[in-house]
């Protein structure tokens, strides 16, 4: 289970949605670094138990992002922020329809 940086920003905008422990798992894993073993030792869990509520967390995560897609909004907003400071007209018309969309 390769980490991953999306991951992480996938916690910090839905993992609200994520039972506490779940959460608290996910979080230890993405944001503090933590191996599944250190994880588990500390929780007093299974290093399975704790790749499992990983897991699905992850999965939970995901089809939040495929409904809502504020993760890629974000990041759109972000690009097309840097061309409107430049001066680029569209690219601050689409942010408001971005705006216009939430």
């Amino acid at each position: 289970m390769a980490k991953n940086l999306y991951v992480s920003a996938l916690l910090d905008v839905y993992g609200s949605f994520l039972g506490d422990k779940q959460r608290e798992l996910t979080e230890l894993y993405y944001n503090e670094d933590l191996s599944l073993a250190e994880i588990a030792e500390n929780e007093g869990i299974t290093r399975q138990g704790v790749r499992d509520s990983i897991k699905r967390a992850e999965a939970q995560l995901a089809l939040l992002e495929e409904k809502c897609r504020y993760c890629e909004k974000f990041s759109l907003l972000k690009s097309l922020n840097a061309k409107a400071r430049k001066g680029d007209i569209q690219s601050a018309q689409k942010i408001f329809d971005i705006i216009d969309d939430l």
